[in-house]
């Protein structure tokens, strides 16, 4: 017996299911319910998560989020007597203002080598450092050269600035000893303005390379050891297992930090800028954020501040995704 198959007739209505599958209206409004049950249920189910969680939101909200409301003083001529809303508009006069001032240049120029030098320098070191760290054979030393490297982090920037005026010193200054020890004439570092961004870098990477060590060394934990065995097996040199398994293993989030870092490259370290800032090297220490101290704090002028701080964070979101770009057009991990 044979049996045929006829396929149903064109003219055929189509087939409209109405009644409830499975106990469930079909409808798209009774899905959406479905869906915010089950939401609601696992938001109840790890409540403790999200207590745990709440404190953070907290800081964000109030130390983030809500201080963005003040931005509108830029754009105002802020005066604290009228308060955010009664102060009159001023539109965007204190951009033009800060644009056209004969400091424009040099504080842009200031601030851009400052934060490109920082990140050349500082950024690789403590890939450099991790990679040499985790070479090490003895546990005991391995421990030892990590606390060393990471103690720095727990010093003071005050206290890092006070070290570097007391090391690099004319008269009693360690380094400048080794320089006449030599046959070299002192340098008076604090003074010279040429060499306010080598002492500002140079600190830099001895008190934080450390840190950024260490959460390297916890990416190189997580590659599979049986890779750098088998690696050995076939002969490979401590060299090409670092270059052919370490560094694509620390890839990803080699590509995050530095995202990060292009992200706030123009907020470069106040509080070290204007510790070593003299009045002797003013002309190369003398970036956006100690101007924004200088007219926002000691100045009274607080709208004109906030622009050049507005500013500032503009060209700092506009660095992070375009690199965010960059990253995510050749296939690397991204921020967003």
């Amino acid at each position: 017996m044979t049996v045929r198959a006829t396929a149903p007739s064109s003219t055929t209505a189509p087939i409209v299911a109405t009644a409830p599958v499975g106990g469930v209206s079909a409808t798209p409004a009774a899905g959406t319910r479905s869906y915010r049950r089950r939401r609601l249920r696992n938001v109840v189910r790890a409540w403790q998560l999200y207590v745990l969680l709440t404190p953070a939101l907290l800081y964000f909200v109030v130390f983030k989020f809500w201080p963005m409301y003040g931005v509108q003083i830029a754009f105002r001529n802020f005066n604290p007597v009228d308060g955010f809303l009664d102060s009159p508009w001023v539109g965007a006069a204190h951009f033009e203002r800060f644009f056209n001032s004969f400091q424009f240049q040099d504080l842009v120029e200031n601030t851009a080598l400052l934060a490109i030098t920082n990140l050349v320098v500082a950024f690789p070191v403590p890939i450099i450092l991790a990679l040499l760290v985790n070479q090490l054979t003895s546990m005991r030393f391995k421990q030892f050269t990590q606390t060393v490297l990471y103690a720095p982090t727990f010093i003071s920037t005050v206290i890092v600035v006070g070290m570097a005026f007391v090391l690099l010193s004319p008269r009693s200054g360690l380094i400048n000893h080794l320089l006449v020890l030599t046959g070299s004439d002192p340098i008076f570092f604090m003074a010279e303005p040429e060499w306010f961004r080598p002492v500002y870098v140079g600190t830099t990477v001895w008190q934080e390379s450390g840190f950024n060590m260490v959460v390297y060394l916890a990416a190189l934990a997580g590659i599979d050891p049986n890779l750098h065995e088998a690696a050995k097996i076939d002969g490979a040199s401590a060299l090409q297992r670092i270059r052919h398994i370490d560094l694509p293993g620390i890839m990803p989030v080699v590509s995050i930090l530095f995202i990060l870092a292009v992200g706030n490259l123009l907020n470069v370290g106040f509080e070290k800028a204007l510790l070593l800032q003299t009045p002797l090297n003013v002309s190369e220490s003398q970036i956006i954020q100690t101007y924004v101290y200088q007219t926002g704090l000691q100045e009274a002028q607080f709208s004109y501040s906030a622009a050049i701080g507005l500013f500032n964070s503009v060209l700092n979101l506009a660095l992070l995704l375009t690199f965010n770009w960059v990253a995510r057009r050749f296939k690397q991990n991204a921020v967003i």
